[in-house]
């Protein structure tokens, strides 16, 4: 596993949740972990909503200045390319997958050496139900941020109506794209209470932090 990890996926893939929770994961490991939001495109469910919690929960926090932060904004400050190039530190990026929130990573790109790219997928989502639409989606985000995506990432799911079944048929798909693209799929998302079982993928189960709220305190 590389020293960074980058989380891309489009518009309601749920990628914020994930690069949360997995920063938590390498935290609770030991390591010092910094997770930065770079995400310009989603106005909503952004790292930045839940700071406070983060910073309580022991990770490191990077985001625009105050002033910035609702701004949908190329804005990287150079605290991210530092700590991406900080041995003592594993980095966590959020990042859009829209072609407008992809061109942050132009700016980060020689310290981007030691990382991890991964694409979350919510076959329930538009434009990434079937083989074709991720597929498609995959080839503009190495067409306009010029990366190589390492792992797929499973993240099936119609928010507190999931089922197994939903995240079974999700799994179906991103077989076919991986076998297809010959790209790994690193795990299956699941929320930590919904029992699920037989999957083809790891499991990696989540909490949710992000809502509609302003911002999230616990």
């Amino acid at each position: 596993m590389s020293k960074n990890s980058v989380f891309v996926g489009l518009f309601g893939s749920g990628k914020t949740e994930i690069a949360i929770n997995f920063a938590l994961k390498l935290k609770s490991a030991g390591r010092c972990v910094a997770i930065a939001d770079i995400d310009i495109v989603s106005p909503y469910f952004r790292t930045r909503d839940a700071r406070s919690l983060l910073e309580k929960r022991g990770l490191t926090v990077i985001t625009p200045p105050r002033q910035l932060m609702k701004a949908d904004l190329p804005i990287i400050t150079a605290s991210v390319a530092g700590y991406l190039s900080n041995a003592s530190h594993d980095v966590v990026l959020d990042v859009g997958g829209e072609e407008s929130g992809i061109v942050v990573l132009g700016y980060l790109e020689e310290h981007l050496k030691d990382a991890d790219f991964y694409f979350v997928v919510n076959t329930r989502r538009p434009f990434t139900t079937d083989v074709e639409g991720i597929v498609s989606s995959i080839d503009r985000l190495r067409k306009h941020a010029r990366i190589e995506i390492d792992f797929l990432v499973n993240n099936a799911n119609t928010g507190d109506e999931t089922t197994p079944k939903i995240v079974r048929e999700g799994e179906e798909i991103l077989e076919e794209v991986s076998n297809l693209m010959k790209i790994p799929v690193a795990f299956s998302v699941v929320k930590k209470d919904l029992k699920v079982s037989d999957t083809a993928f790891p499991i990696f189960r989540i909490e949710r932090f992000m809502t509609l709220d302003k911002e999230v305190e616990r």
